[in-house]
């Protein structure tokens, strides 16, 4: 699990494509600390495994599905990207619950500066924006936000000066794609209550009013 902050900018030292995979070669410093092969690694907000480690490099494996959801399939030599490491047991819990399991891409649509913040305006597709809430959190390229403006089509984050400092986020351009982390507990209520899925459509969820006041919330 991890939370969303950021602990250093790391750079892609080398890519190996295979043919439907990849394996990247990161150079980082701070996120090898303590870190032992098979650990994980949020890089740009995807969980990745680390496979091997030489100084201050590690590898790790792309797998297909991870290449379809995101946007590790852009990245070149010398791209930066996001890191974090796992959160440790007695580590600070200073953003949300972030699973490195993005659930797709989103495309920057413009920047406006206002004061010390950056609005950042982010297209996302409807399976995406359904749990999306205004003030709920977001993880975009690994980075844990607040939600300031969500509708039909578009969400907008505003991003402090230490954030963009810190990330790679403001130095994107439009057009750019961006990996998205929903909230997961939104997702996982969603399940429970028996919606959302052409599946569940015919089934009435056993939570309700009635339910309810039996059982003391009303």
């Amino acid at each position: 699990m991890f939370t969303g902050i950021v602990e250093e900018i790391g750079y892609i030292d080398g890519i190996k494509k295979g043919e439907k995979s990849s394996k990247l070669l990161i150079r980082g410093s701070k996120v090898l600390e303590k870190t032992n092969i098979g650990d994980s690694i949020c890089t740009n907000g995807v969980c990745l495994t680390v496979t091997n480690i030489m100084g201050n490099k590690f590898e790790a494996d792309v797998m297909a599905e991870s290449l379809r959801r995101s946007n590790l399939g852009d990245l070149k030599i010398g791209s930066r990207v996001n890191l974090e490491r796992a959160l440790s047991a007695d580590g600070r819990f200073g953003g949300h619950i972030v699973s490195g399991h993005i659930d797709g891409c989103g495309e920057i649509k413009s920047f406006l500066i206002e004061d010390n913040a950056t609005w950042v305006t982010i297209k996302a597709s409807e399976n995406i924006l359904r749990y999306i809430v205004e003030k709920g959190s977001i993880t975009i390229d690994g980075v844990s936000l607040t939600v300031a403006y969500v509708d039909s089509e578009v969400f907008k984050v505003a991003i402090i000066p230490h954030t963009g400092e810190e990330t790679i986020l403001l130095s994107k351009k439009t057009g750019e794609t961006v990996n998205l982390e929903c909230d997961v507990v939104g997702k996982y209520v969603e399940k429970l209550l028996g919606l959302g899925s052409k599946a569940n459509e015919s089934k009435k969820s056993a939570i309700n009013e009635n339910f309810l006041k039996e059982n003391g919330f009303f």
